[in-house]
């Protein structure tokens, strides 16, 4: 057996297991290569969309500067003070503060008189607008950011942006966007932000440039400054505080996709806080990651990034607010891929989301079914046809064993009914017994021998009949309580010679079944022979009848040896002993058990073990009554 399994493994199995791992592991650098073409695809859509919201802003930061000439050339200069702030407010909807600095660091406008909004504005900025204090900010200028080296210099009147600047990888607005591109596992790749906050001051920021714009976090919240200087008074920077609410709306247009990829994507435009602003799909809301994912922060980790950047208060101490990530938004703060919009809108993404994750490796999963269907099912054949080979053979086995011990068992269990029927005959024959009672005691062994013999001999026949299927039952119906009682006191003398202490608690009134009355006490008979074998020291035995609902049972109980554990249902096997009868000395074939289990359920009920308490063992013959 160990031979031919050996042969086969190393002839069969193992040359099959290697092919249809090369073919396999061809099968993963397609489908690798598949995704990684999904991957760029929505990658150039989430840098696409980044790009447009940038273009977008900067065609506001446009209007912003039409709408300061405008009113430049509307309102008298002295009037600026108190007139400019609520004068953009009303022309340019966007603006929730406006306000005029000078470069020699005072606050023109807007006065503290100009409503709450202006107050705010003017504790929350002043110092920085008067060049008194340095703030972290995101900036940006057509002209590129100012080196640091340049904000040591005391002097600053004619700060200018070196021609290097103009690099894109230096140009902080209109530089190299972070990207976030998923891994093979579909969560994504752990990409800190490349915005950095610098700490400046605001006189350092403007230099000699003509516009640009300007975002701070104050109590963790995103605040974004347009600023621009006019031809005609260089000595006064108009600035804006814009509202995002406002902006986010007019962004609309600039998340729109191909219309191929509407119905596979949502672009969406995902603020500081993790939520969307904008979406193509506005009904679309991604799902929350499970409790215990493996997926890392991937675009979205700007939150943690953001709430590391100390924002300075107007008395220069440092302040940390972390704001709770709402539940609502969480499942936005995991996209397939995203790209930065820049210092325009720090922390801002265009996040690419998958309406169907399931779907993202479709085309890969299509080769892999196509072209590892096959090798999937001759591997699984090989595989199935190894193990019920394998499973026959031991089953082969094993059924040749227990049909060995079968025969050993059924030969020692007719040679010792046989041994007292021939001596104990001989001694009558031979006239060597002169006491009466004697001689009745001989034959009463005789008889119980000749009984315990035909016994034997009739389960080896209905268990032949059954595997044959040519056992037939004559259904009556009869009274349960009565044919126990019957079979009970039939095999009382029995017991009681052999000192069992038997007790019967049967109801008087009739318990209705439909069955064959023989092979019922067939099972009974088993049931009690089986307690009397593995009675042990206590030779107690009890019957019990009882009803419940729609069904009967019948309990015989013993205080004997019990069934080892792991056994309790292989009692039931055919030849299956869990006391063997030539290592124990108990007798049986192996037999009873598994024609009363049969019997019963060709009655339509069942034979079950339970273990007794206080030691012993139980065997119920459950039927259903008969109904009226």
């Amino acid at each position: 057996m160990k031979k031919v399994a050996l042969v086969f493994v190393l002839a069969v199995v193992a040359p099959s297991l290697a092919l249809a791992w090369l073919a396999l592991r061809s099968l993963r650098d397609q489908e690798l290569v598949a995704e990684r073409q999904q991957t760029l695809l929505y990658q150039g859509v989430a840098d696409n969309v980044a790009r447009a919201v940038s273009e977008a802003v900067a065609e506001q930061q446009q209007a912003f500067n039409a709408q300061v000439e405008l009113l430049l050339s509307q309102i008298k200069t002295q009037e600026l003070a108190y007139r400019f702030h609520s004068a953009l407010r009303k022309q340019w909807p966007l603006a929730d503060v406006g306000f005029i600095v000078s470069l020699d660091g005072q606050v023109v406008a807007p006065t503290p008189f100009d409503g709450p909004e202006a107050r705010q504005f003017r504790l929350d900025n002043d110092r920085f607008l008067c060049n008194r204090e340095s703030v972290e900010v995101y900036w940006s200028t057509p002209k590129g950011s100012i080196p640091q080296s340049k904000f040591d210099s005391k002097d600053t009147s004619d700060l200018k942006a070196p021609e290097s600047t103009k690099d894109p990888a230096a140009l902080k607005g209109k530089g190299g966007v972070r990207t976030v591109v998923p891994e093979k596992d579909g969560s994504a790749e752990s990409a800190s932000s490349k915005l950095a906050p610098e700490e400046a001051q605001f006189r350092r920021i403007v230099g000699d440039a003509r516009e640009g714009t300007l975002a701070r976090f104050l109590q963790d919240k995103l605040k974004l400054l347009f600023w621009y200087r006019s031809q005609s008074d260089e000595k006064l920077v108009f600035g804006a505080q814009v509202n995002l609410k406002r902006l986010a709306e007019l962004l609309e247009d600039s998340v729109k996709i191909d219309p191929q990829l509407h119905q596979a994507v949502c672009v969406a435009l995902v603020d500081d806080t993790g939520r969307a602003v904008v979406s193509s799909r506005p009904t679309f809301k991604p799902d929350r990651p499970p409790a215990g994912s493996s997926i890392r922060i991937n675009a979205n980790s700007f939150r943690s990034d953001r709430n590391s950047v100390q924002t300075f208060s107007m008395a220069g101490t440092n302040q940390y607010h972390p704001e709770p990530l709402a539940p609502e938004s969480s499942g936005w703060k995991h996209p397939f891929v995203s790209a930065e919009i820049g210092e325009v809108l720090p922390h801002w993404e265009a996040a690419v989301y998958l309406l169907n994750p399931a779907k993202a490796g479709k085309a890969a999963a299509t080769a892999r079914l196509t072209l590892g269907l096959l090798v999937g099912l001759l591997v699984l054949a090989i595989g199935v046809g190894s193990w019920l080979i394998g499973a026959d053979l031991r089953r082969q086995l094993a059924l040749a064993r227990q049909k060995t011990d079968f025969v050993s068992n059924v030969s020692h269990e007719l040679k010792t009914p046989l041994t007292s029927i021939r001596m104990f005959s001989e001694m009558l024959a031979e006239d060597r017994v002169q006491d009466d009672a004697k001689r009745r005691h001989f034959l009463g062994i005789i008889s119980a021998e000749a009984a315990r013999l035909t016994r034997l001999i009739n389960n080896v026949l209905d268990f032949a009949r059954i595997e044959r299927g040519e056992k037939k039952y004559d259904f009556v119906s009869c009274d349960l309580a009565a044919l126990a009682r019957e079979t009970v006191e039939s095999y009382r003398p029995h017991l009681e010679a052999a000192r069992f202490t038997l007790k019967t608690m049967l109801p008087s009134v009739p318990v209705p079944i439909r069955g064959d009355r023989d092979a019922l006490a067939q099972v009974l008979v088993n049931l009690l022979s089986n307690g009397e074998k593995y009675s042990g020291e206590r030779k107690e035995i009890e019957v019990e009848l009882a009803t419940d609902g729609d069904g009967a049972e019948l309990r015989v109980l013993d205080r004997g040896l019990g069934v080892p554990a792991a056994c309790e249902e292989k009692i039931f096997a055919q030849f299956f002993r869990a006391h063997d009868s030539l290592c124990s000395g108990i007798q049986g074939s192996g037999l009873g058990l598994t024609l009363a289990r049969q019997i019963a359920r060709a009655h339509g009920g069942d034979v079950v073990y339970r273990k007794r308490e206080g030691g012993g063992s139980c065997f119920a013959l459950r039927l259903p009554l008969m109904k009226n």
